[in-house]
Parts: C-alpha cells; sequence; structure tokens
C-alpha cells in the first residue's frame, strides 16, 4: 500500500469562531480492523481517525454538525457511520456509499434511513473500485427516489466530465464534491468548472467547497482556489457548502491543520452573510437540519 499521511492530530482552533451551528458537510470514519474490518482490497486505512478524533477536531473549530460519508474502505459495510452517528447524536446525518444498493437488501438500507443517513455516494475514481454498471446505477437512482434521499458524487480525478452525462439530467438533489475537481491551473476557464456552473443553473445541483489544498498547484495558502470557489458561490450563493474532508484520505503529504481549511473558506467568503449561508444555512437546507 502506498504511503499516505494521517490527519493533523493536533487541532487549533481558526482565527475566527464560525458562526453556530457551523456543519462540516464531509468527513470520514475508522476505526479498529478487528472491529470494522476494511475489505481486502481497500487502497486506504486509518484507524486512528475515529470518531472521537473526528468530534474532537470538531470542537476545536467551532463546529457543532457534521456528515459522516462512508469511506470506500468499508465498502457496503456501515457499521462504522451507525456506530459514528449513535456516538455523535443528532446533530450529524450519514452518507452511505452507493455501492450498498447493489449488495445490501432493503432491510439493511432501512436501517441505515433509520440510523441518519440521508444519501447516497456515487464514486467515479476507478482507482478506488466499488463503481456501479450503467443497470446498477439506473437501480440505485430509483431507490434514492423511493427514500427521498440525495445523490453525492465523488468526480474522477480529472473531474466531473467524463461522467457527467450519467447524471446531469436527473431530477434528485445532486451534491458534487471536491469543485467538481477543478484544475486549478486552468482556473475558472476549466471545462470542468465551466460544468458545474452550467450545472448550478439548474436548481437541483449543488457544490461542495472543500479539497482545496490538494487542488491547489500553488501550494499553501491556497490562493489559486479562490476564483473557482468565488465563482460558485457567485452561481449559485444558496447551494454552496464547505468540508473539512478530514481525515484527508489519500494524502501524499502532510495534511494542514484542520482550521487552516475553515480559514480558507473565509478567504473564499469574507462576507458574514455568506458565511452563514455556506456554513449553516444551506447545509441545514440540504442535509435536513433543524
Amino acid at each position: 500500500m502506498p504511503r499516505y499521511y494521517p490527519f493533523n492530530p493536533n487541532p487549533r482552533e481558526a482565527n475566527e469562531a464560525p458562526p453556530a451551528n457551523t456543519c462540516d458537510s464531509q468527513f470520514h470514519v475508522f476505526g479498529d480492523p478487528a472491529v470494522y474490518p476494511p475489505r481486502p482490497d481497500a487502497l486506504f486505512k486509518m484507524p486512528s481517525a475515529t470518531i472521537d478524533a473526528a468530534l474532537k477536531m470538531h470542537r476545536a473549530l467551532g463546529i457543532e454538525r457534521g456528515v459522516v460519508v462512508q469511506a470506500t474502505t468499508y465498502g457496503s459495510d456501515h457499521s462504522v457511520v451507525v456506530d459514528a452517528l449513535k456516538k455523535a447524536g443528532p446533530n450529524y446525518r450519514g452518507c452511505a456509499n452507493a455501492i450498498v444498493f447493489n449488495e445490501r437488501d432493503d432491510t439493511y438500507i432501512e436501517a441505515l434511513h433509520s440510523a441518519g443517513v440521508r444519501g447516497a455516494r456515487f464514486t467515479f475514481r476507478k482507482e478506488l473500485g466499488l463503481g456501479l454498471s450503467a443497470d446498477e446505477f439506473r437501480r440505485a437512482t430509483s431507490r434514492l427516489r423511493e427514500l427521498g434521499w440525495y445523490m453525492k458524487i465523488q468526480p474522477e480525478k480529472h473531474g466531473i466530465i467524463d461522467s457527467v452525462e450519467l447524471y446531469e439530467n436527473l431530477d434528485l438533489p445532486i451534491l458534487i464534491d471536491h469543485q467538481g475537481r477543478a484544475d486549478a491551473r486552468l482556473g475558472v476557464d476549466d471545462p470542468n468548472v465551466q460544468k458545474m456552473l452550467e450545472l448550478l443553473k439548474k436548481g437541483n445541483f449543488w457544490v461542495m467547497l472543500s479539497l482545496g489544498e490538494k487542488i491547489s498547484v500553488q501550494g499553501h495558502p491556497w490562493s489559486d482556489v479562490l476564483p473557482i470557489a468565488r465563482a460558485y458561490i457567485d452561481a449559485a450563493p444558496d447551494r454552496v457548502v464547505w468540508a473539512s474532508d478530514w481525515p484527508h484520505p489519500l494524502s501524499v503529504s502532510p495534511p494542514p491543520n484542520d482550521a487552516e481549511l475553515l480559514e480558507l473558506l473565509y478567504r473564499c467568503a469574507p462576507d458574514s452573510t455568506e458565511r452563514q449561508k455556506i456554513l449553516v444555512d444551506n447545509p441545514a437546507n440540504f442535509f435536513g437540519f433543524v
């Protein structure tokens, strides 16, 4: 397995406290492999990234809400997410991996819903596995409608362009991760960014401001991602959310302190009204927080 760096174990406060009820719209949890066995071909394992460690980071940053997203590490076994939601409490929601529709029965999926899962993530990064065939994708989409869940898209390494035709005309609420995997060298002229802006005009598409530290080609403080994030905020201020992506899977260099990622969002959205929307109001609307 390649060497991937772990999360920063000493989260600090951000240079400014976020608004009350700030939501981390995507983080992952792991655990003891004896309790939560990874699938044999899992590309990424980090048993130290427990729900307790995640909540420690959230407390340090002043984050009160969050969405636990199933890591590909565990395939369709969502035990680690269900247990994390029990510990985290009612201010947290879960997001399944869409492979669950192919490998588990309705009773299992209904149990996930009861635990607080409200969406499913469709993975288009081929090296991670767990992809669905065209027929499986259609069946999963129908199941989302029945459950009232949202669709979440993990783009390929090089963006959304190669797979967007599968979902761009669906009428579901759809959240696209990691700023559509934009190419910071091209900025807003990147075809992925232009397609994302086109999708945002439809009204049912949302975008997650995350992974700026990896999308950037300039490095810290990642200023080259600011125009991309700003374009999304200007295009759809009510359909943009933020996420830490803790514990930063597949990091080939040491991840930043998570406070720096919140501070990057502050630079993208210096206006307090915009921050309130991105960190609180928009995720409350999308994920169903009261």
